[in-house]
């Protein structure tokens, strides 16, 4: 084998790297994305209709208590996912600086013929 082509298959293995990377740091952007839709959702309740004040009130308590539940497990669910989001992205990162250091070897590599 020469050296071209011992690059060429290096580029394209480190390109293949990369693509499962990205693939990986998109599906953690998008679990965190649903989570934190998640998250707004509680946010946003809708207001009981057709009941008297007082059942309007107990139903509203009851739905805060069980928002608030339900949102402290949410933020662990976010805070991992925030890592791994984060985990990924590093990944991805040093995938494409490899990339980008064979694509200037291989540059310099047809430059010096």
């Amino acid at each position: 084998m020469t050296k071209a082509s011992d690059m060429a298959r290096l580029a394209e293995l480190a390109q293949l790297v990369l693509d499962h990377r990205l693939g990986r740091l998109r599906g953690a952007a998008s679990e965190l994305e649903r989570s934190q839709m998640q998250i707004a959702a509680l946010n946003q309740p809708s207001p009981p209709t057709d009941l008297e004040p007082v059942t309007a009130g107990k139903v509203a308590l009851s739905y805060d208590r069980w928002a608030d539940q339900r949102r402290a497990e949410l933020n662990l669910v976010i805070a991992r996912q925030t890592a791994d989001w984060m985990e990924a992205r590093g990944n991805a990162q040093t995938a494409l600086g490899r990339v980008q250091a064979l694509q200037g070897l291989a540059t310099r590599l047809k430059e010096r013929r």
